[in-house]
């Protein structure tokens, strides 16, 4: 139980958290109702014509309400902590696209400070007559002094000041609508519609797209707030809808009060409509004054929250907060010297289109991490907003996308470059995740549909991969076997590390659970590709059967078995052994021993040397195939890229050593397989030890015996193996079509069962028009019968006539007898190909030629 004091701090920090309308909306409202409503608002409409205005203005909040739904969805999903948008960000992308993101956000907002000083110090020296030049950048660095001062004492003094500049803003804009709309006429407004500038369409939107980029000035202050799954989403909607009225408000009284000329030229009109001047200047200066110090509350804790999460080693310092609040004052110190240096520099123009980017990259970011982390399904995808679809939020980062290359091509591509340059910079530094992200998820739904599409798919000779169970019980040896996995498979297919315990009773489960963990950090340590399986079983020998049917998911099943020769802590007898193999190939499964002392193994995998030999002993069957398979395979493993193959073929009958070589050539050929054919007169013990002693890796087919492994030769596995440097011997128990075209297999049956069915189908529709020709001449004839005994005809022309129409009616009967057997045909046809293929046909092939 927490001590008194504690719980009193607790309640305290509790009690000075901020509710939706100090946390949220106002932070934003201030900063989207800013300069651009005061000083460029009526430029646009004088330029652009109130139609193509009010277009900007709904094109702008487009963005901003589709953000703010995925921020809600996002925000509701999970328990917001401080950070803002890089919070949302990283705990959805990961580390990478979250660091980088903060430190780029971090950056825009310190130096939006000096932004919003300097045009506080342009507007107050307006002022002065006669003024010096440094005047503004002076007013503009007392201004940063001030505003950090309040953020200083904490959030909660910076909200009253807040709230002292929303009342001036609101009185600003009361003021202009109490001198614009006695002067609105509905003559003006339709003369306003044209355009009285020459700027064009894309132009006008960047000039006005910063008005909407504060929406989320709230969620920077996440970490402040009480009850963020509350708070983002209402304070964000309140104040993007208000001010989406407040903009509309204003546009049209411009357009009906002022003429299009004076809009277009005139920066201070809204001044001169107001029905007090200074309200305006009084909310310039607000203006200015509450978007900088928002971004005085935002940048610190970007800054804090990244430093929390050690992505930067270089800002961990800066995690340190003071009071209840935990106020980020380190933070506080490095924005306001960025922020002066900023004003200290004075020309803005360079940077600011660039620091435009940065927010529409942030907005972009997160729509994107809104979609990915809704497209993944997950079932912890469960926001308690409901009024969200993933689509909006895919539309809402393309809509960031397009607004940045009209802002600015070469602004947006050097934003998008530096961001890309420190996610790279934090993919490689920061080893450790420190939570979780939504990329397993995605990889995991990308897989599920992948498996789904190759299960319904059928199996083709050349979809053949390596999925090896490697059995290793020994730890001294289970690595080199690992490693061997991993040159085997060639970058094509899956390991798995199967570790067999023999045992039961009531801790077999933590028993599992310890090995497992145990093999999957000996795994990853080693950086190997592979997967980590243990099993405990009451019986090893029992267990295979069970092993093998159950390992894989849809298509991808185990058929390579990959183990290490025979030693003396093997578990298993001689015989039982066997029996062990045996069952590996009743189900499918071929089998590869590996035989290599440590010393050999360990200066091989060191060794430098490009001219590394594979050998492979090979006998004109399955296991033989599979050899030469595998053996191509290792030399595509980055380890064995540089290896020569060498294949051994023994002579047959009279043939020579030349004829030999030239026809395994060509077989080589067919195969695509790059290797030097070998012809031998013997494949037996003295012939392998003679060429092959030397060389690195050598493959060998064996047989299974009732003592285990038994070589394809006049030896014993133990006694030929233990004299070549690294053995591998191979018992396949399937045949391998190394020479198989795409469309042979079972593709190819399917294929001329479609084509089967497509001509049935033809020849079908040329008995039915053959049908449909009798029939008709059966009713001509019977048409010319009715008309001929009606008339009179003669006897003789008579009979001619009705043994015409006994003959028509023949030809009917036969053709429709062809027709059913015709029908028949054809629903075989279709049955047999959609059979093949275990679909409908939707699309029948023409018959071939």
């Amino acid at each position: 139980m927490p001590k008194t004091g504690d719980g009193q701090q607790t309640n305290q920090a509790r009690d000075a958290k901020l509710g939706t309308f100090a946390g949220v909306f106002t932070p934003s409202i201030l900063t989207i109702l800013g300069i651009i409503l005061f000083l460029r608002l009526g430029f646009v409409i004088g330029q652009a014509g109130i139609g193509r205005a009010l277009a900007i203005i709904l094109m702008a909040n487009v963005i901003s309400i589709l953000t703010s739904v995925s921020l809600s969805a996002i925000a509701t999903n999970l328990r917001v902590k401080g950070g803002g948008d890089y919070y949302v960000v990283s705990r959805t992308l990961g580390v990478e696209f979250g660091g980088a993101l903060g430190l780029v956000l971090y950056l825009a907002q310190s130096v939006s400070i000096a932004f919003y000083a300097i045009g506080f110090g342009e507007a107050v020296a307006v002022f002065f007559p006669g003024r010096p030049g440094w005047l503004p950048q002076a007013i503009a660095a007392g201004a940063v002094g001030v505003l950090f001062v309040l953020a200083w004492l904490g959030s909660d003094w910076a909200m009253r000041f807040q709230f002292v500049v929303m009342a001036v803003l609101f009185i600003a804009i009361a003021g202009f609508f109490a001198g614009g709309i006695p002067l609105w006429d509905a003559e003006q407004f339709s003369g306003n519609l044209a355009p009285a500038g020459s700027l064009r369409f894309w132009t006008l939107f960047a000039i006005f797209f910063p008005a909407v980029t504060g929406f989320t000035q709230g969620v920077s202050m996440s970490g402040d707030l009480r009850d963020p799954v509350k708070s983002l989403p209402l304070g964000t909607f309140a104040a993007v809808f208000l001010s989406l009225a407040v903009y509309i408000g204003v546009a049209v009284v411009f357009a009906g009060a002022v003429p299009g000329q004076e809009l277009a030229s005139d920066y201070g009109v809204m001044r001169r409509v107001a029905v007090l001047p200074w309200f305006v200047d009084a909310g310039v200066i607000a203006a200015t004054l509450s978007s900088a110090l928002a971004s005085f509350m935002g940048a610190p804790r970007i800054l804090q929250s990244l430093a929390a999460d050690r992505v930067f080693r270089l800002l961990n310092p800066f995690a340190a907060g003071h009071g209840p609040t935990n106020n980020p004052r380190r933070g506080l110190l490095l924005s306001a010297a960025i922020a002066l240096a900023t004003v200290a520099l004075g020309e803005l123009n360079v940077i600011a289109p660039v620091v435009s980017m940065f927010f529409l990259i942030s907005y972009g970011l997160l729509n994107y991490a809104t979609y990915i982390e809704a497209r993944a399904n997950s079932p912890y995808f469960r926001p308690r907003f409901r009024f969200y679809h993933k689509n909006w939020s895919l539309l809402g980062g393309l809509a960031c996308l397009g607004a940045m290359l009209a802002i600015s091509p070469l602004a947006g591509v050097a934003a998008v470059l530096l961001l890309f340059a420190i996610y790279q910079f934090v993919a490689r530094t920061v080893s450790v995740e420190r939570w979780a992200d939504s990329d397993p998820s995605n990889r995991f739904q990308r897989v599920r549909k992948d498996l789904f599409a190759i299960s319904r798919d059928p199996v083709h000779p050349r979809d053949w991969r390596p999925v090896i169970l490697a059995f290793s019980e020994e730890p001294a040896r289970r690595l080199r076997l690992l490693r061997f996995a991993e040159w085997l498979e060639g970058r094509s297919g899956f390991t798995t590390a199967i570790q067999l315990i023999e045992g039961g009773g009531p801790r077999v489960r933590k028993v599992q659970q310890e090995a497992e963990e145990a093999l999957r950090t000996e795994i990853n340590q080693q950086k190997l590709p592979a997967f980590a399986k243990v099993i405990v079983t009451p019986n090893l020998e029992t267990a295979l059967p069970d092993v093998i049917q159950s390992h894989g998911l849809g298509r991808v099943r185990a058929n390579t078995a990959l183990f290490n020769m025979r030693s003396t802590g093997d578990p298993l007898s001689a015989a039982a052994r066997a029996r062990a193999l045996r069952t590996f190939l009743r189900f499918g499964v071929s089998l590869v021993a590996l035989s290599t002392r440590s010393d050999d193994f360990e200066a091989i995998e060191a060794s430098k040397d490009r001219r590394r030999m594979i050998d492979v002993w090979y006998r004109d069957n399955a296991s033989g195939r599979m050899m030469l398979m595998l053996a191509y395979l290792m030399t595509r493993s980055q380890a064995w890229a540089d290896a020569s193959l060498r294949v051994f073929v023994k002579r047959e009958g009279d043939a020579g050593a030349e004829e030999t070589r030239d026809e395994f050539t060509a077989r080589l050929d067919d195969y695509r397989i790059a290797a030097e054919p070998v012809a031998v007169t013997a494949l037996d013990t003295a012939t392998v030890l003679k060429h092959s002693s030397e060389t690195s890796v050598v493959f060998l087919p064996f047989r299974v015996s009732f003592g285990g492994p038994r070589l394809e030769l006049d030896a014993g596995a133990s006694e030929l193996t233990t004299r070549i440097p690294i053995a591998v011997l191979v018992l396949a128990a399937e045949d391998l079509q190394l020479d198989v075209e795409p469309d042979e297999g079972r593709h190819g049956e399917i294929a001329e069962a479609i084509d089967a069915a497509a001509r049935a189908k033809a020849d079908q529709s040329q008995i039915e028009k053959e049908a449909g020709r009798a029939e008709n001449e059966v009713e001509k004839v019977a048409r010319e019968l009715e008309r001929a005994e009606e008339g009179g005809m003669e006897p003789q022309e008579l009979d001619a006539l009705r043994k015409a129409s006994d003959d028509a009616r023949k030809r009917l009967k036969k053709a429709r007898r062809r027709v059913a057997r015709g029908r028949a045909k054809v629903d075989k046809a279709v049955e047999e190909a959609e059979t093949l293929a275990g679909k409908p046909i939707e699309k029948k092939a023409g018959p071939k030629g």
